[in-house]
């Protein structure tokens, strides 16, 4: 059976249930996330001699699509978990990634982004943050906005200035570091309700040096290099998948909503015309996704470049698939 298959397989019966409950009520998915940390599902990326799946951004963006089919709200925010960690596992020190996948395997837990600020927009690669050294402590200021997960995962990764002139500082802040908190009345979501994308305040917020990734000044490689391809290709990993999804809600209605003649809307010729427009273009999207980051497995890097444009950077920017990991 194919990861996708597994991954609807589990999303019918642990994510399907609830997704009408994370719309309505804008709340984060607690049940579906409940069920996915018992899974393999919250490993994917982790290579198989640390305990993980051990596979890669093609799998990672068919499971994103397989769960967002059925709410996109949990697709997203799995797709964020899975962004962060390959950050830790491809650019972390020795020392970082063995206590962090020690803590996602053996007590599953979850990782989350919060590069987005409110002067920057998405240029999260540019921060806003005041940064100042204390010791063995680096002191964080500032606001985060629209941070997914927000209060759900136990480590974000947050973007802030180097002491590396004009560059950026990649780092891993645990949720119960002293000074962070989130301001939950910040997120009135249209759509997606269930992300809980507000904002985090970041009060002299003490982050150990050791939770530095990678070296000093290394951050914007990191947000090229790391995390835009597997980024990229998760959204359009969920964005299909929603696509999926409304396009078996039209269908549907269109079958289903009858006019008192006893004919159908899709008896209808122009809405025909329309749903096989929708067709064409969700099955393209999904094409789309699956050959570019297949490509991009297999090292073709032309159609990746075509379908992420952020990744075409200079030459010393420029690396293989399998530099990812």
């Amino acid at each position: 059976m194919s990861i996708y298959c597994e991954a609807r397989n589990f999303a019918e019966k642990f994510i399907d249930p609830y997704s009408t409950k994370v719309d309505e009520e804008g709340v984060f998915p607690v049940e579906a996330f409940a069920e996915i940390k018992k899974s393999d599902f919250l490993t994917l990326l982790i290579p198989k001699e640390q305990g993980g799946l051990g596979l890669g951004i093609q799998e990672h963006v068919e499971v994103c699509r397989a769960f967002a089919k059925s709410d996109a709200t949990t697709g997203l925010c799995y797709m964020m978990h899975n962004v962060a960690l390959t950050v830790v596992l491809s650019r972390g020190s020795e020392e970082m990634k063995q206590r962090i996948v020690k803590e996602v395997v053996e007590e599953r837990k979850l990782l989350a982004l919060a590069y987005s600020e409110l002067g920057t927009g998405t240029h999260f690669y540019i921060s806003d943050l005041k940064a100042e050294n204390d010791g063995d402590k680096k002191l964080l200021s500032g606001v985060k906005s629209m941070v997914t997960s927000a209060e759900q995962a136990s480590y974000y990764l947050v973007l802030a200035p180097s002491d590396v002139e004009g560059a950026i500082d990649n780092w891993l802040v645990p949720l119960e570091t002293p000074g962070l908190k989130f301001e939950q009345n910040t997120w009135h979501g249209l759509g997606m309700r269930g992300n809980v994308s507000c904002q985090m305040h970041l009060n002299k917020a003490a982050v150990s040096v050791n939770n530095r990734i990678g070296e000093e000044g290394a951050g914007q490689e990191h947000v090229f290099n790391v995390v835009a391809p597997f980024f990229i290709a998760g959204l359009a990993g969920v964005y299909s998948g929603l696509g999926e999804h409304m396009l078996e809600v039209s269908i549907a209605h269109a079958k289903e909503r009858k006019y008192t003649s006893g004919t159908s809307l899709a008896e209808i010729e122009t809405v025909q015309i329309h749903l096989a427009k929708m067709y064409n273009l969700v099955n393209s999207s999904v094409c789309t996704a699956k050959e570019a980051t297949r490509s991009a497995a297999a090292g073709k890097r032309m159609l990746w470049q075509r379908f992420c444009p952020l990744v075409s950077l200079p030459a010393k920017w420029l690396l293989k698939p399998e530099d990812w990991a």
